[in-house]
């Protein structure tokens, strides 16, 4: 059976967006129709980033207490089951200053990744069923590549946020993998074996405000905030807990799995090995 998507999940600063790309590439010198995906893709199509979800009566709400915004908010607003996707990001960037920083902000607080666990897991694992339904009824050979939204962003709300028990965490990706199931997918995991010198890294090679607001967002709530962490040790500490949790989840999985070390020390390897998986797999 064709592959059709191609998974690629590891923690921040492992080499996702790099691996991506390469992969993105290796296929498309092979002539393959291919698709790459990135983190933070305002359009992903199993995945939402930078949109909120409002009820019905939180939208009227809305609309009423910002009547300067009113036109946009109705014009951009989608109406879903009994409420509205409000894309605000993309709206920002087309209407700017008309849509003013202080409503951002106010909607960011109702973004599907900011929403109650079990309402969170409802909208996304529905968009990535709407997203398998539409890659099997355009019935083509194209092959899509996602960059860590399978295991990553399950574990990100579940546990990060609001420490959930392990068990929810990972019946979230299992759930996930039964839907793509029929996509016949492929996961490459890439291994980093120090994640305190892989988050150094990151930390020194990113925007401050990243590494500031990765390190509250880790620490400040769910399962850092319930261990007590601080700082970039605590998010490191973190991140270890999420490697075991994810490791576990990788054991689970039935579909097409591949382990990538890509240590610094390790790039030649690491290079080769891919095209392996690749040969093998496609």
């Amino acid at each position: 059976m064709t592959k059709q998507l191609i998974l690629i999940e590891g923690l921040p600063g492992s080499g996702k967006s790099t691996i991506a790309k390469m992969v993105s590439e290796s296929l498309t010198e092979q002539g393959k129709r291919v698709q790459l995906i990135q983190e933070g893709n305002l359009d992903h199509p199993a995945d939402y980033d930078g949109v909120a979800f409002y009820t019905g009566e939180e939208f009227r709400s809305l609309v009423d207490a910002h009547e300067a915004c009113k036109h946009i908010l109705e014009s951009k607003a989608t109406a879903y089951q009994e409420g509205f996707l409000i894309p605000y990001r993309k709206i920002k960037e087309e209407f700017g200053v008309d849509f003013p920083d202080y409503v951002v902000q106010e909607i960011f607080s109702k973004d599907i990744y900011e929403l109650p666990f079990e309402q969170n897991m409802k909208l996304i694992t529905e968009k990535w069923r709407g997203f398998t339904e539409s890659v099997i009824s355009a019935d083509d050979d194209s092959i899509t590549i996602f960059e860590c939204c399978f295991i990553q962003n399950p574990l990100t709300i579940g546990m990060v946020k609001y420490n959930q028990s392990k068990e929810e965490n990972v019946q979230y990706v299992l759930e996930l993998e039964r839907i793509v199931q029929p996509l016949n997918p492929l996961l490459i995991y890439i291994h980093q074996q120090d994640i305190a010198h892989t988050f150094d890294k990151a930390i020194q090679e990113r925007p401050k405000e990243w590494s500031d607001g990765f390190v509250q967002y880790y620490t400040n709530q769910g399962w850092g905030l319930a261990e007590g962490y601080h700082g970039v040790e605590g998010t490191v500490k973190v991140l270890q807990a999420r490697k075991e949790l994810e490791t576990e989840i990788y054991q689970l999985l039935k579909m097409d799995k591949h382990w990538l070390d890509n240590s610094e020390y390790n790039r030649v390897a690491c290079q080769e090995e891919l095209e392996k998986i690749l040969k093998v797999s496609l």
